[in-house]
């Protein structure tokens, strides 16, 4: 069938020049979210897709069953502060976690905080969460329609108090309060015209570290570091376990290095007045050092440097040079150190990733003696909770086919054994009749990709079976499993295959795996997700056309740019608020922040590698084959990848790909309300997006529910 797709104006006289290279831009008028004509165009969208979504045959049964099977508990690991503990609970369908609070662990719990309350569609939601280090204040962000723009409010515990400041324009901001409660660090952006709302697209520049005392407005905190020369620098403020020192992490951008400089509070006599008196111990962005404990002056970071797979080192302040540095836990062979914590004082808990799935160590903070290795099944720490000063901590294990078991470990047993604290019973699926594999498949290049498969016991490799291929590599980012029930009912009732590629450009496999897939390198992403669906076919799990792929974000990028370079082998594609235009994205919100992954087109040399693969500009002017179907998805509120990449994008692929005579399969764009780019997105947008997506594959793939 031929789609009849609104018509959108081009401006033909819109032409950009980059050193040299001419290139037209006709749908600039696209940038501006406010104006009459966009928000026309993107009405005409929805009228078009949102019927071909609502008929789509599986539709309602799959939203039927995926509400079904959503409705069971969902908890977080329980995090102690002086004698109470705290822990997210959502019943199943609520529209967001509740967070409760109890006075030991086997004792009754009660609501402490329920976001719910604070919107009848569930779209304002509780994105950060700090009790103070003496348990009195409570302070939390709310976040509306899914915004990255944060409101900080501020309560008692004891006596649910609500204190009357709120403090305004925080975005990707840090809270750490100080020991003595008196009040928090946080960052914000100055005050300036441009709204702040989520729909805006002005670039953020010009963060700021402050600090507030708890019970004054926000006009009297105090400014404790800015950048003025560096306005694209961002920071993170994080107070040392002995609440000694605050550690400051400076960014500028994505990549994983940073500036670490800190500030003994004790050497303040007169408490924190104003710009603080940093001691810049690193003052480059060679590598990264997170903090995770110190003795004294004796500080333990993870680091990369000299190490892409990641060790511990210990620097003593008073000796900052580095060739006093001493390594305490060397960088593995193979594995990535991906996360270290203290607990107990002396005890370093350690996970690294083996191949993509995680594997939890105990080590000795004074030695960096390898202690005990803590069993896991094949799966993912989704969840920790600890504490130096505490004698046991939490942590999650989740899996494609486990929602969650929360196992707790008491240091100061003579066994050391975790038990099960908590175990998520499952709905309306079996584990046992599916299968987890992890295969290992070539990319062009030759370099073996690591690749999960989720499917029935006992399939037949016949070509038969539709399989969802999910990818995103970048950012360092790692996709290990996790639990999704609308992957999970796709395998169960389209009798279908989830596939998730590990390529290259994230962390899966530390630094060395990351920048094989950026900058210069980004072809590389492609390539291995290529070759994904290729060893899919050649092995005999699927055909093209019952191959769907999907990604969000940077994955969104990777979707389109790969059913630009090889239309013909997919059936289907579904590309989430992806990063479309690879030319001009720095100059929007956070979009300067990823130019550490991508270049920018600003840099001669970065612009020849960002042109020969933005989806923008290598959608065919005469295509060469008829594209799979496609759905795109974006959002009002998504003020970090903003609409107009996706805007833009579906406007030129109808124009040149959805009138060529040959393209029978739609090319449809989904623009939510109320929603951003998909952080905090309430219960009932989850299940109705997710549906749409489904029913979407099935239509386009022709593929019939099975019971």
């Amino acid at each position: 069938m031929h789609f009849k797709y609104p018509d959108a104006r081009r401006d033909e006289s819109r032409i950009d020049d980059y050193h040299g290279t001419k290139l037209s831009d006709p749908y600039t008028w696209l940038e501006d979210p406010d104006s009459e004509e966009t928000k026309a165009f993107v009405e005409a969208q929805n009228l078009l897709t949102m019927p071909f979504l609502e008929k789509c045959a599986v539709g309602k049964k799959f939203h039927q069953k995926l509400t079904e099977v959503y409705d069971y508990p969902k908890f977080s690991c329980p995090y102690k502060k002086e004698n109470k503990f705290f822990y997210f609970h959502n019943k199943g369908l609520q529209n967001q976690s509740v967070l409760y609070i109890q006075d030991s662990l086997e004792g009754e719990s009660r609501i402490f905080f329920d976001p719910n309350l604070l919107s009848e569609d569930g779209t304002i939601a509780l994105c950060m969460a700090r009790v103070s280090e003496d348990c009195t204040y409570f302070a939390y962000g709310l976040s509306e329609s899914g915004s990255d723009w944060v409101t900080i409010n501020f309560k008692t515990v004891e006596e649910q108090k609500d204190f009357p400041e709120t403090l305004e324009r925080v975005k990707f901001s840090c809270l750490a309060w100080t020991h003595d409660s008196k009040g928090i660090f946080y960052n914000c952006y100055p005050k300036n015209e441009s709204k702040a709302d989520g729909t805006e697209t002005t670039t953020n520049i010009n963060q700021k570290l402050y600090y507030h005392v708890i019970g004054t407005s926000q006009s009297e905190d105090i400014l404790v570091a800015e950048f003025p020369d560096h306005p694209k620098w961002c920071s993170s403020a994080q107070v040392s376990d002995d609440g000694r020192y605050v550690v400051l992490s400076i960014r500028e951008g994505c990549e994983p290095v940073n500036r670490l400089w800190y500030c003994d509070l004790q050497q303040l006599p007169n408490g924190i007045t104003g710009i603080l008196p940093w001691v810049k111990l690193i003052d480059n962005f060679d590598a990264q050092y997170s903090y995770i404990t110190n003795e004294d002056n004796i500080f333990t970071f993870r680091t990369n440097l000299l190490s892409p797979r990641y060790r511990l080192i210990n620097i003593n302040v008073h000796k900052p040079e580095p060739s006093n540095w001493i390594t305490l836990i060397p960088e593995h062979e193979k594995d990535v150190l991906d996360f270290a914590a203290c607990v107990n004082n002396n005890f370093l808990l350690v996970d690294y990733m083996h191949d993509v799935k995680d594997v939890l160590h105990l080590y000795d903070l004074k030695t960096g003696k390898f202690l005990k290795n803590l069993p896991l099944d094949v799966g993912t720490i989704s969840g920790i909770s600890c504490k130096k000063k505490h004698t046991d901590f939490f942590y999650k294990f989740t899996s494609f086919t486990t929602p969650g078991i929360i196992f707790h470990c008491d240091l100061t047993s003579d066994i050391l054994e975790p038990t099960v604290f908590k175990e998520v019973p499952i709905k309306g699926i079996n584990p046992a009749d599916y299968q987890t594999i992890q295969v290992f498949y070539p990319s062009k290049d030759g370099t073996k990709i690591p690749m999960f498969l989720v499917h029935a016991k006992g399939i037949k490799m016949d070509g038969s079976h539709p399989v969802f291929l999910y990818g995103y590599g970048g950012f360092n980012h790692s996709i290990q499993p996790s639990y999704n029930v609308a992957n999970l009912l796709f395998v169960r009732h389209l009798n279908g295959i989830l596939a998730i590629a590990n390529i290259r450009g994230g962390g899966e496999y530390g630094q060395t795996w990351h920048k094989a897939g950026c900058l210069g390198n980004k072809q590389n992403c492609f390539d291995d997700f290529q070759c994904a669906a290729e060893y899919l076919i050649s092995q005999g799990y699927t055909t093209p056309s019952k191959l769907a792929i999907n990604g969000a974000s940077n994955g969104g990028l990777l979707v389109a740019a790969c059913v630009n370079q090889k239309t013909e082998l997919y059936g289907c594609a579904v590309a989430e608020v992806g990063v479309m235009d690879m030319l001009k994205f720095h100059k929007f919100t956070i979009g300067h922040a990823w130019t550490t992954d991508y270049g920018c087109s600003e840099d001669e040399e970065q612009f020849e590698w960002l042109i020969k693969y933005s989806p923008l500009h290598n959608i065919p002017k005469t295509p060469h084959a008829p594209y799979p179907a496609m759905l795109l998805l974006t959002a009002d509120h998504d003020d970090r990848v903003v609409p107009l990449h996706s805007l833009k994008y579906i406007a030129t692929l109808q124009h040149y790909v959805g009138n060529h005579p040959e393209q029978k399969k739609p090319l449809l764009i989904r623009i939510d309300t109320k929603s951003g780019h998909g952080a905090g997105k309430p219960t009932a947008k989850v299940i109705e997006e997710e549906s749409h997506i489904f029913s979407f594959i099935a239509e386009t793939l022709r593929l019939s529910w099975r019971d």
